[in-house]
């Protein structure tokens, strides 16, 4: 008998990964306070990649709380810039900071994922990818943010990279799906492992 998977997330690019994949899934997005969580750990003096963790793990305890018998698979994804959490933008402005800061230098992604089963955390993974931005105009950076806003908005960083944000880049280190913010491979080799999907 096949194990049900949940995914607890409410991102369309996440969910297109998994069903590109071949996966049968549904889809349970979870009401938690990310903020809190995040201000929370931050003034604890948790690592970026500790915060990834942990929000991802929030996501998945929530929905198979409520859903025992399923594979819960909780994500999300932070971005560390010299030490320092970034978030989603919150307006045009603040999007065009965070990219005048990043450019020319390197920062991180950090994408995790959590599988909870019958309320216990039974496997999880960090992906991590080091991205250098180029050195981009003022007036290129500020077009961008301006032709891109709906879409960039909702990315950490203020860019998308399988989208015109792949031009903000000199060099990217790490797997594509960890930007995307889910360590695809590692997770469905889990899976496989677990005889919940073919191998």
């Amino acid at each position: 008998m096949s194990i049900p998977i949940l995914l607890a997330s409410g991102s369309s690019v996440r969910a297109t990964l998994l069903q590109n994949a071949g996966l049968a899934f549904s889809v349970s997005v979870p009401r938690v306070d990310e903020d809190a969580i995040k201000q929370s750990l931050i003034a604890e003096g948790a690592s970026p990649r500790d915060i990834a963790d942990a929000l991802a793990e929030a996501k998945a305890r929530k929905v198979s709380a409520k859903n025992p018998g399923s594979l819960v698979v909780g994500c999300d994804q932070v971005l560390d810039f010299e030490g320092q959490l970034l978030s989603k933008p919150v307006s045009k402005d603040d999007a065009l900071s965070q990219l005048l800061r990043m450019r020319g230098k390197r920062h991180m992604l950090l994408a995790a994922a959590v599988v909870y089963e019958d309320g216990k955390p039974v496997w999880r993974h960090v992906g991590q990818v080091r991205l250098r931005m180029r050195l981009a105009s003022d007036a290129y950076l500020a077009d961008y943010v301006s032709r891109n806003w709906d879409s960039i908005q909702h990315a950490v960083g203020a860019y998308k990279l399988e989208e015109e944000g792949v031009r903000l880049f000199a060099t990217i280190d790490g797997d594509y799906f960890n930007v995307l913010g889910m360590p695809l491979l590692e997770l469905l080799n889990y899976l496989a492992v677990r005889g919940v999907i073919a191998q």
